[in-house]
């Protein structure tokens, strides 16, 4: 990294949950705005941006060792959404999960929510299914017997932002988090909204503009 770079580790009860870094020059020039990059587990990098291409997706940076402590690939799917495949080589790795502070769902915007739940499907077996008693068309991603995150109908999304996955993080007052923000300079995209026998949530941007949504389940 160069002197104006940064990169920087959060960590939560002493476990790595995330990091922060300085977008590179090239993706300002492009109009990149500042967003969360969804990461995800695979056994091999190299396999996962071969099997992108293979299934119409794009390699948009093949398969790079970072350091000793794993190995990742940038990648897009056929819609346009842009994530990374990452391959640990720690024997524990110590990333943690579960909890409030916690990432807990991941949303996919896409105006093409069959085309990428058929992607997914071949890169990662992810199943695609519709609730047995949701109308909505909202798609739930189910990672072998656990689900991870959904891809919402294409009419509800909005149609001058970029395809791009949404994080969702874990809290115990929705409310509370959502005002705490908003006192640090966020903006409330969404404010703290109940969701009968889902939960309640709120999408906020932080202030440079990266947006998350905040989730507090209905069965807690």
């Amino acid at each position: 990294m160069g002197p104006d770079e940064f990169y920087s580790m959060f960590k939560l009860d002493g476990r790595d949950t995330g990091a922060a870094y300085t977008m590179r020059k090239e993706q300002r020039a492009q109009g990149v705005p500042p967003n969360w990059m969804v990461y995800i587990s695979t056994g091999s990098a190299d396999q996962t941006a071969a099997k992108t291409a293979q299934a119409g997706g794009t390699v948009l940076m093949p398969a790079f060792d970072v350091m000793d402590v794993g190995r990742m690939a940038v990648l897009q799917d056929p819609t346009g959404a842009v994530f990374s495949a990452w391959q640990e080589k720690r024997p524990q790795a110590p990333i943690i999960s579960g909890g409030d502070g916690r990432l807990c769902w991941a949303d996919l915007s896409t105006p093409d929510p069959d085309r990428a739940a058929r992607f997914y499907s071949e890169v990662f077996g992810w199943k695609a299914e519709k609730g047995a008693h949701d109308h909505s068309g909202y798609l739930h991603i189910k990672n072998d017997e656990d689900f991870i995150g959904g891809i919402p109908p294409a009419n509800r999304r909005n149609p001058q932002a970029p395809p791009h996955w949404m994080i969702y993080v874990q809290v115990a007052d929705v409310e509370a988090t959502a005002a705490k923000a908003s006192q640090l300079g966020a903006k409330l995209y969404m404010p703290p909204t109940k969701m009968e026998n889902v939960g309640d949530m709120a999408i906020i941007a932080d202030p440079q503009g990266a947006v998350f949504a905040v989730f507090k389940s209905a069965r807690r």
